[in-house]
C-alpha cells in the first residue's frame, strides 16, 4: 500500500500539516504521557515564540541535550519553526566532547536536563568555554528558564524555513580526531523519510518504539520523518533497558522496530522475556549480518524487518529493502535505491564508474549532505568532481540494481550500530603520561559487530595498567568509544609496513580470542 506523499517540504509545515489531518491522534508516548499532534503543534510554536524573543534568528543554532522524551521532538520543531537549526548533542558526551560540539556550533540557544545517568551536564557546563546566554531548563533544573514558563508566551510569528535550509547538523564521528559536524537539508529529510517509511509499508496506525537516540540520523533523520509523513506515533523509550523495553512494546502494541541485534539479545535474555509481548510488532530497520537478521526476525516475530544502507551524510539511508521482499532477499542485500538517490561502485583509487556486480568504493548521488559545517576542506574530500558523495565504504550494485554492501575502506569502528573514530580514541590514550602510543581498532564481536581495541606502547621506564587507562578514557571519552580491551606492546613487536609505519591490518593478530571479548 501507497501512502499520500505530504505536501509539505519542510519539517515546520509538515508538522502543521499532520497536526491537520490527524489533530487528536496520538504522535508521541512517553512515561504514560501522551501527546497528540495539535499538543505537539502547539507546544512548539510556544517555545519557538520564547526562542524568538530571546533573540534566536534564523540561521542561529539552537542545541538540544536531551534524552529521548517529548521535550526533544517540542524543542526540534520549535528551533525550525523560527528557521533556525537543530543540533542534537549526544547524551554520552563526555564533559570535554560537550565543551567542543558546544565550541564548534556556537549555538544561540540550549535546551537541557540537568543530568542523564552518570552525566552532571551543569557541572559539565561550568566547564565549557561557550555556553549561550538562552537556556531552557527541564527537570527542575536551577540554570536557565524553566520548561513550563518557556512555552507560557506566545507562539512565534513571522515566515518558517524554506526547503533548502538547513534543518540539523548531527555530529557523527568520522576519519577525523574530533567529529564533524554534517548538515542536512528540510527537502532532502522529507522526501527521504517518506520514501523509507513507504518501503516499510507505515501507515497512521504504525507506532514505533524509539529507544534509539533521537541525536543520531537513526532518529532524527530516519525514525523522525518516516513517522510524521505517515502520521504515526512515536513512542519513546529513553534508553534501551532489556525489562522495560518489553514491557514497553507489549503494553503500547508497538509495530515498528529500529535496532540493533544487541539489542534483541538483551531482550531475550531477560527474564521478563515473553513471545507475546512482540505479538504487534511487523516491521522495522536494522543492519547486521544475515545469521542476525534471521535472529531479529524470528525472535521479535517481525516478518517484515528490513535491511539498510546508509549514513548521516545521506539522510540516515539511501537504500532500504522492502518490507515485502523475500526474507532470502532481504538477507542478502540492502535493497534498492531510494527514490531520488543513486548509487554505483567506483574505484577506490581512480572514482571512474564500475560495472554492476563488481565491487568498489560506493558513491551516493541525491538526497545528501550538502557539506560539513565549518569544514570546507572535509566537504572538498567527501565529493568527486560530478558531485558523489564517497562513502568509504565498499559495495557493489547487482544487475537487479539492489546494493550488497562488503565492508569499510575507512577504519571507522562500528559498535553496537555506532561509530567510533580510532583517531579520536588514539588522541585521547596517547595524552596520558605513560603512553608512548596508541594503535585503535576493531574486533570483530558477535554481539556488536565490532568492539574497540587498543594496543598501547608505553614510555620508556614506564608502566601502563589498563584498567587505569581505562578508567582514564571513560573520563574523557562517552562510554562506547573506551577500548573494551587493551594490549600492552612493546615498539619493536608491533607489525610495520617497509616504510616503518604501523600496519593496522597486522593489529588484530596481537589479540588472543579471550582478550577480544568485552
Amino acid at each position: 500500500m501507497t501512502s499520500k506523499r505530504p505536501r509539505a517540504h519542510t519539517f515546520t509545515d509538515l508538522l502543521d500539516e499532520m497536526a491537520g489531518r490527524h489533530r487528536h491522534r496520538e504522535a508521541i508516548i512517553w512515561r504514560g504521557q501522551r501527546l497528540d499532534w495539535a499538543g505537539w503543534r502547539e507546544r512548539s510554536a510556544a517555545l519557538a515564540g520564547f526562542l524568538q524573543r530571546h533573540g534566536v534568528e534564523r540561521g542561529d543554532r539552537v542545541a538540544i541535550l536531551l534524552p529521548n522524551r517529548p521535550e526533544w521532538l517540542i524543542s526540534v520543531m520549535a528551533a525550525l519553526r523560527i528557521g533556525a537549526i537543530a543540533v542534537p548533542i549526544s547524551t554520552f558526551s563526555s564533559p570535554r566532547e560537550l565543551a567542543w560540539t558546544l565550541a564548534h556550533c556556537d549555538p544561540a540557544a540550549l535546551v537541557l536536563a540537568p543530568a542523564f545517568g552518570d552525566r552532571d551536564w551543569l557541572a559539565a557546563l561550568r566547564r565549557a568555554e561557550r555556553v549561550p546566554d538562552c537556556l531552557v531548563s527541564v527537570d527542575n533544573s536551577p540554570v536557565g528558564t524553566p520548561w513550563d514558563r518557556a512555552l507560557a508566551g506566545e507562539p512565534a510569528t513571522g515566515p518558517g524555513p524554506g526547503p533548502g535550509d538547513t534543518c540539523f547538523i548531527l555530529y557523527t564521528s568520522g576519519s577525523t580526531a574530533d567529529p564533524k559536524g554534517v548538515t542536512l537539508l528540510h527537502r532532502d529529510v522529507i522526501a527521504n523519510g517518506f520514501d523509507i517509511g513507504e518501503r516499510q509499508h507505515l501507515t497512521a496506525d504504525d507506532r514505533l518504539w524509539c529507544a534509539i537516540p533521537l541525536f543520531w540520523s537513526f532518529g532524527a533523520a530516519n525514525a523522525l520523518p518516516a513517522v510524521m509523513s505517515h502520521g504515526g506515533t512515536l513512542v519513546l523509550q529513553e534508553r534501551f533497558d532489556p525489562g522495560s523495553a518489553i514491557r514497553l512494546i507489549r503494553e503500547e502494541g508497538c509495530t515498528v522496530f529500529y535496532g540493533m541485534v544487541n539489542m534483541v539479545r538483551a531482550m531475550r535474555d531477560h527474564p521478563g522475556w515473553s513471545a507475546e509481548a512482540f505479538v504487534s510488532m511487523r516491521t522495522g530497520l536494522t543492519i547486521g549480518l544475515a545469521r542476525d537478521v534471521t535472529f531479529m526476525v524470528e525472535t521479535l516475530s517481525a516478518p517484515q524487518l528490513c535491511t539498510v544502507y546508509g549514513s548521516t551524510e545521506t539522510c540516515g539511508n539511501c537504500a532500504v529493502s522492502d518490507a515485502l521482499d523475500p526474507l532470502d532477499l532481504r538477507l542478502a542485500t540492502q535493497g534498492l535505491p531510494l527514490p531520488g538517490m543513486q548509487i554505483r561502485a567506483v574505484d577506490p583509487r581512480t572514482r571512474a564508474p564500475l560495472p554492476n556486480g563488481t565491487v568498489g568504493e560506493l558513491a551516493v548521488r541525491g538526497h545528501v549532505t550538502p557539506g560539513y559545517f565549518r569544514a570546507p576542506e572535509l566537504t572538498a574530500r567527501a565529493f568527486d568532481a560530478d558531485g558523489w558523495f564517497l562513502t568509504g565504504d565498499l559495495g557493489l550494485v547487482g544487475n537487479d540494481g539492489r546494493v550488497r554492501f562488503r565492508g569499510r575502506i575507512r577504519e571507522l569502528i562500528k559498535t553496537g550500530g555506532i561509530n567510533v573514530s580510532p583517531l579520536e580514541v588514539e588522541t585521547v590514550l596517547i595524552q596520558h603520561p605513560d603512553v608512548r602510543e596508541a594503535h585503535v581498532i576493531g574486533l570483530a564481536d558477535p554481539d556488536r559487530d565490532e568492539i574497540v581495541a587498543a594496543v598501547v606502547e608505553p614510555e620508556p621506564g614506564r608502566t601502563v595498567d589498563p584498567t587505569v587507562l581505562r578508567t582514564w578514557c571513560r573520563e574523557l571519552l562517552a562510554a562506547y568509544k573506551v577500548p573494551a580491551t587493551i594490549r600492552l606492546a612493546q615498539g619493536a613487536d608491533l607489525p610495520r609496513t617497509a616504510t616503518g609505519k604501523i600496519h593496522k591490518p597486522g593489529l588484530p593478530a596481537l589479540f588472543d580470542a579471550a582478550e577480544a571479548q568485552p
